[in-house]
């Protein structure tokens, strides 16, 4: 008896190769136009994508971009820590604007929650280092680093327990209890928590009395999350491995950047995961055979939001020069928090660093266009570091704040880059600078991104063809 042979899969990986905000969201949307799944691996509503589709922004923070493709099955993995009331929010939005979501979401039961006592000590722990003098790490304030401390420490709850109340309310009971011995520590009680947020019309004061945590406050918007959520939770693990074999092509989808990256980025100043494509494995149950493309993502300059070194940052805040330039005509404020994001030139040994934790098969160059109308661009092609030359990032922030870059000079253009669907459409000097970074970095680019719009993309090679 002959059995019919599936269609073989193919799988890709995106990542982001900075510090975040490389324009992935737009990319992953592009690619999915192949794809018939898109797993979100990492990460928090710490993160966020913004869209644009025949002109209207649309931004997404834990729900895969592949949702603005219809039929396209979405996945958030167990390597995502899930706030629940964010993810609804998030569903609603979706459904006001005609997006059929529910039916094509599935969420990890391993996914650690997030709730409001973490948002809490985040705030706290932040207003503390302000108090004192020290330097704070930027982050969202959104509790995705202690959520992901109970992930490591074995005391997370997890999606998977919303489904037993019981014991759900038991392990709560236990945390409540935790996070209030932390916040009183850092006496709480002085912060004013009806300024921090934790859901879009609601602040961490309806679950704060007097500094600390109210159990029957945490306990009562779960059990009503948790109704909501339980037609969408599912084992994610096996659902992807069933999409493998029955030939599926499946793109993994990574938040942040690189640089962010809890082992590999400028450390202290980093996320709470890891933001590199090997974790696309371990956050979403499949084996390392699956990852077979790793496409990076990378702005034609370079930008961060929050502390830490930024080798080559300019003075992005003065009129008429090329940091602000970068900041103005980019539109460079965070999608999830709103706060401007520090720019600076490209920095080459930065990507090779990037390159080389990844394993990056190819590029893709985001916001060209942004540069278009600066007489002459900078490439950073390595540092010197303490009277030596280096040619690759070094790892931790105390060695990257020491590094001094050393640069090349290329000639800009003045013509407009905008919207051009092929390398013939650019101008000479743009194309230079393109074939610079690829020699320079060792990485071919094999797509340009030239405006936020789905359709304005170059292709060289596509990802799931190559």
């Amino acid at each position: 008896m002959q059995t019919k042979q599936a269609t073989p899969s193919r799988h890709v990986v995106v990542v982001g190769t900075q510090w975040g905000d490389e324009g992935k969201g737009k990319l992953v949307d592009w690619l999915t136009e192949t794809a018939t799944g898109v797993v979100r691996f990492q990460g928090g509503h710490n993160a966020g994508h913004t869209l644009v589709i025949n002109g209207k922004k649309t931004a997404l923070h834990l729900i895969p971009s592949g949702i603005m493709r219809p039929g396209v099955k979405c996945y958030i993995g167990n390597g995502v820590v899930l706030a629940a009331g964010k993810l609804l929010e998030e569903i609603a939005g979706l459904e006001a604007a005609d997006v059929e979501v529910r039916s094509r979401l599935r969420i990890s039961e391993g996914c650690p929650l997030i709730l409001p006592f973490h948002a809490a000590l985040d705030v706290a722990r932040e207003v503390a280092k302000e108090k004192s003098g020290a330097a704070k790490i930027g982050t969202t304030g959104r509790g995705i680093g202690p959520t992901y401390e109970d992930k490591v420490a074995r005391r997370a709850v997890r999606v998977q327990d919303l489904k037993h109340p019981e014991r759900f309310t038991k392990k709560l009971t236990e945390l409540v209890a935790y996070y209030n011995g932390q916040l009183a520590a850092l006496n709480a009680v002085q912060i004013d928590w009806t300024q921090a947020a934790w859901l879009k019309d609601q602040t961490l004061s309806a679950f704060m009395v007097d500094g600390q945590i109210q159990l029957d406050a945490v306990l009562n918007q779960a059990l009503q999350h948790a109704q909501a959520l339980a037609p969408m939770i599912g084992d994610v693990s096996r659902e992807l491995n069933e999409a493998h074999v029955a030939g599926a092509n499946l793109l993994f989808e990574g938040a942040q950047g690189t640089l962010l990256d809890i082992d590999h980025g400028t450390y202290p100043f980093v996320t709470s995961s890891n933001c590199v494509a090997g974790n696309a494995a371990a956050g979403a149950g499949v084996g390392p055979h699956f990852l077979q493309y790793i496409l990076g993502i990378t702005k034609a300059y370079c930008t961060r939001v929050g502390g830490g070194p930024f080798p080559t940052e300019l003075d992005w805040e003065v009129e008429g020069t090329p940091g602000w330039h970068m900041a103005t005509v980019g539109a460079e404020k965070g999608t999830t928090t709103g706060r401007s994001r520090r720019c600076g030139w490209f920095d080459a040994a930065l990507l090779k660093r990037s390159a080389q934790v990844n394993g990056l098969t190819g590029l893709c160059i985001t916001k060209l266009d942004v540069l278009d109308g600066l007489a002459e661009l900078k490439l950073c092609v390595g540092y010197e570091l303490d009277g030596e030359r280096i040619d690759l990032l070094p790892l931790g922030a105390d060695e990257i704040e020491r590094c001094q870059p050393i640069y090349e000079t290329l000639p800009g253009w003045s013509e407009t880059t905008v919207g051009a669907t092929t390398m013939a459409q650019l101008p000479p000097n743009a194309v230079a600078y393109l074939r610079r970074i690829e020699a320079v970095t060792g990485v071919p680019i094999h797509m340009v991104s030239t405006s936020p719009d789905r359709d304005h993309t170059i292709l060289l090679k596509h990802p799931y063809h190559a």
